[in-house]
């Protein structure tokens, strides 16, 4: 029995190593850039700093945004959302896609706005900035044409395998758990890093992974997901579609036709009708209650009647909350720095595993040296 755990054990470990050196390259960058982006809103401030000098807290009606955003140099069409500060301090945020006559797909813009003046702070193609950089990356590797979502995605798998093997191999062999939580298991410093950090960050890192593998096969997800729970059909997503340049109702318009179902909430984010798919199309505005609860409600272009979205069935929450915990969001602090470490820890295994592989390959050489050279002292006796 003993001889076939230690078998088990030994395969395990191998199968550990290769598959962590063969994708160290891509696992690395994955899970760092996924780290960056839990602190998206904190990080953005310090890399587009102009579009964060703000000069009060004030908001005006979301038509004055929506004008001006427009307007903003380089834009020249109606944004399709326009985002409110979530805490003082921030910009009003409009987003916009525009096409340069060029024959390519459309450039999302985002455009920085000062809440009480409405005055354009900074313009910025999201594509070429540093999170669009990080998001097109995470998700597809920068090269959505060559299957990079799926590339990313079976990466997932190899790393929820590591971190669950990871666990196995850290299990002391005497069942001692406690034990097993000591700093000095081995002499070498990497081998006592590397097991302790793999430990704690092993569970959490098999969550954030099993999520990211469902995030980058969404139709085989959403299938998965249906088998199991009762989910709503697929809806257009906001902001694709064309924008309509012309509305029967104005964005101020459909805001206050929301105060009649929620007086005291405070808007968060409101989505301009598109056509398309649109059968009849409607303002999507989103909504912030003083318990932090976020509401959506559907204001009809035509009629200016006001709907909520359906409510989320046990299928949709369940992706609600595989996308949550992805990405550290609706979750505390503690979540997000949690999902934070989940991105850099992977880097330090990374180097440690290597670094003890490499240790390991010259104790076996010198070993097998050693014994070639009492081998010939033998010989010559």
């Amino acid at each position: 029995m003993a001889t076939t755990t230690g078998g088990m054990r030994k395969a395990f470990r191998t199968i550990h190593r290769w598959v962590a050196i063969a994708l160290f390259v891509l696992l690395v960058p994955i899970a760092v850039s996924g780290a960056l982006l839990v602190f998206q809103d904190e990080i953005d401030g310090l890399v587009h700093p102009a579009g964060y000098a703000v000069t009060g807290s004030a908001t005006l009606s979301p038509s004055t945004y929506f004008a001006s955003a427009a307007a903003a140099p380089g834009v020249g069409v109606p944004p399709f959302s326009i985002r409110y500060p979530e805490h003082p301090g921030g910009p009003v945020v409009a987003q916009a896609r525009v096409s340069f006559g060029d024959g390519g797909r459309p450039r999302l813009i985002t455009i920085y706005i000062d809440p009480p003046t409405a005055r354009v702070l900074d313009v910025v193609e999201f594509r070429g900035s540093f999170f669009g950089f990080l998001h097109f990356f995470h998700e597809n590797l920068l090269v959505p044409e060559y299957s990079g979502r799926a590339i990313v995605g079976w990466t997932g798998v190899a790393m929820l395998f590591l971190a669950l093997s990871g666990i196995y191999l850290w299990w002391p062999r005497n069942g001692a758990f406690i034990p097993g939580l000591r700093w000095r298991r081995a002499p070498a410093t990497t081998t006592n890093l590397h097991h302790l950090l793999g430990f704690w960050i092993s569970l959490p890192l098999a969550f954030v992974c099993l999520s990211g593998v469902y995030l980058a096969f969404p139709p085989q997800a959403r299938s998965l997901t249906a088998m199991m729970a009762p989910v709503n059909p697929p809806g257009l997503r906001p902001g694709f579609g064309p924008v309509l340049r012309q509305t029967a109702t104005t964005s101020d318009q459909a805001l206050e036709a929301t105060r009649g179902l929620e007086p005291s909430a405070r808007p968060r984010l409101i989505v301009a009708p598109t056509g398309g798919r649109d059968v009849a199309p409607a303002w999507r505005v989103h909504l912030g209650r003083e318990n932090g609860e976020l509401i959506t409600l559907l204001v009809s272009d035509r009629g200016g009647d006001v709907s909520r979205l359906p409510q989320p069935l046990a299928g949709d929450r369940l992706a609600q909350w595989m996308r949550w915990l992805h990405e550290g969001s609706h979750s505390g602090v503690l979540w997000r720095v949690i999902v934070l470490l989940t991105g850099i820890f992977p880097a330090v295994l990374g180097v440690t595993g290597i670094l003890m592989w490499l240790r390991e390959r010259r104790g076996r050489r010198r070993a097998a040296q050693r014994l070639e050279n009492s081998g010939g002292l033998q010989a010559a006796e």
